[in-house]
């Protein structure tokens, strides 16, 4: 007759092994541990974004500043209906368009403005925002937001 003599050390190894291999099989099998950034078909997308400023002052007392969408990069799917969710917190107000769309209008700050979207084409857009655009004389940088649709 034989004995097996098992080490608590052993077991512990066996365990944190099996609760591993469970766990990366919850996460590869979509639908028990749902996946960030792969929303389910039927959840509307919205994005929400914000106008900031950034102001600073250069050693010789010259004032710059620079305004931003943020985030200044989203991710959405081609083909479906998204939302972007602009609230406008600096700047009086940002006119802006969608590069590669008819669409444009005009953010205002402590306004939130919604635009409506689908994007059938893979790609990159820019959300630009015509005040506060490279082409406009000033030396300040581009105010431009890059929607990727994949």
């Amino acid at each position: 007759m034989r004995f097996f003599v098992i080490r608590k050390s052993f077991l512990i190894v066996v365990a944190i092994c099996i609760l591993t291999g469970l766990g990366g099989w919850f996460v590869v099998n979509k639908g028990i541990v749902p996946t960030i950034g792969k929303p389910h078909a039927d959840e509307k997308l919205v994005f929400n974004m914000i106008t900031s400023e950034f102001k600073t002052k250069l050693d010789d007392g010259t004032e710059i500043e620079a305004y931003r969408f943020d985030p200044g990069t989203i991710t959405v799917p081609k083909g479906k209906d998204i939302t972007l969710s602009i609230f406008g917190v600096n700047g009086s107000e940002h006119p802006y368009s969608i590069e590669g769309t008819d669409i444009n209008g005009v953010i205002k700050k402590g306004e939130e403005t919604l635009i409506n979207v689908k994007f059938d084409k893979e790609g990159v857009y820019k959300i630009i925002c015509s005040t506060h655009s490279h082409h406009n004389g000033h030396h300040s940088p581009p105010m431009v937001a890059y929607i990727y649709v994949y």
